[in-house]
């Protein structure tokens, strides 16, 4: 090792000053040109924001994906629930993870302005629906995700949706495709009645579907897709893999 330095002390001893000089200010410029690179280069979110009227079991949900627990009895808080945590279920795993953002947004139509303030650094939605209470709620339902759906934050950079049948382990909880086809009908009657304009800030606002035609999630700019889950028994596996599809280990 001492031999390969001093040839290399030889070699540089060799070299006129200015050809020195002339290599130090190549690698300087290099170094600083790389460097700018990657200050401008956007950072991936890592955040996943959880939205959907109260008593939906967001919060459940919440502390079932940082805690592997439910957290039963615990109050809905109405400021948002808000942590950066690694999944619980990988917690075992080996190698390096990356930390998910979660935000837990309260249902109250009061707070719902709040979720204005997370989307535009959000990777990722997750709508989550009473599978059991679905219908006395569907019109609600419909009409929160669509003033989601036709925001800018969401349309401009395609954000993906997964909208989340909760509550599935009850035996009179309805099926995904059963309310799949509930809020596609009721969001079609609302473009109707709206006529394209909902109770949020129209200069941020987007048309959904095709005229003329009834409406279906496939017609959004943005993916919407939907899942089964049950917070209050952990299976929300189809929950983490939207997460880590969106956010990556």
């Amino acid at each position: 090792m001492e031999q390969w330095m001093h040839q290399i002390e030889q070699w540089v001893r060799q070299q006129p000053v200015e050809q020195l000089y002339a290599a130090l200010a190549v690698l300087i410029v290099t170094l600083a040109f790389f460097g700018i690179l990657r200050l401008l280069k956007p950072s991936k979110s890592t955040t996943i924001v959880l939205a959907g009227l109260s008593g939906s079991g967001k919060t459940t949900l919440f502390f079932q994906l940082r805690d592997g627990s439910p957290h039963q009895g615990t109050i809905a808080s109405m400021d948002p629930n808000e942590g950066t945590f690694v999944l619980h279920s990988e917690l075992e795993k080996k190698g390096k993870l990356k930390p998910v953002h979660l935000i837990d947004v309260p249902g109250h139509s009061r707070l719902r302005p709040k979720l204005d303030e997370f989307l535009p650094h959000a990777a990722g939605l997750i709508f989550v629906v009473d599978s059991l209470d679905f219908l006395p709620n569907c019109r609600a339902a419909a009409e929160y995700l669509y003033d989601i759906l036709t925001k800018a934050s969401i349309v401009k950079r395609k954000m993906p949706i997964l909208i989340v049948c909760n509550k599935t382990d009850k035996v009179t909880a309805h099926s995904k495709e059963f309310i799949r086809k509930q809020l596609e009908k009721e969001i079609d009657k609302l473009r109707t009645s709206r006529n394209v304009i909902s109770s949020a800030d129209i200069a941020n606002e987007y048309t959904l579907g095709v005229p003329g035609e009834a409406f279906t999630f496939s017609q959004c700019r943005n993916k919407v897709t939907i899942a089964e889950a049950s917070g209050l028994t952990g299976e929300v596996s189809q929950v983490k893999q939207f997460i880590r599809d969106h956010v990556e280990p």
